[in-house]
């Protein structure tokens, strides 16, 4: 079953921007920027996430996952990010 789910980034290198960019236009749904909303299952969320992480600088740039689902937790997935949410993300549209 597919999800959907947002990914936002704030990548320093342009090289390295450009890489993650591509790889999220491949899933995505729709776009703005550096924020990008997926349709993903789970296994498909775990491989475009391991593919960024070996693409960012994880002492640098920051990355953001979130499902857009009240019954699963927000991720922020690099040390930079400083996110800590308290109640689930909601999605109206």
């Amino acid at each position: 079953m597919q999800n959907q789910a947002v990914l936002a980034y704030d990548i320093v290198d342009n090289k390295t921007r450009r890489k993650a960019f591509k790889r999220l236009q491949a899933w995505q749904i729709g776009s703005q920027y550096s924020v990008f909303e997926c349709r993903l299952n789970k296994r498909q969320s775990e491989e475009l996430l391991l593919q960024l992480c070996n693409i960012i600088d994880e002492q640098q740039d920051k990355l953001l996952f979130v499902w857009l689902d009240s019954r699963r937790p927000a991720k922020a997935l690099t040390k930079r990010a400083q996110i800590q949410f308290q109640t689930p993300a909601w999605y109206i549209g």
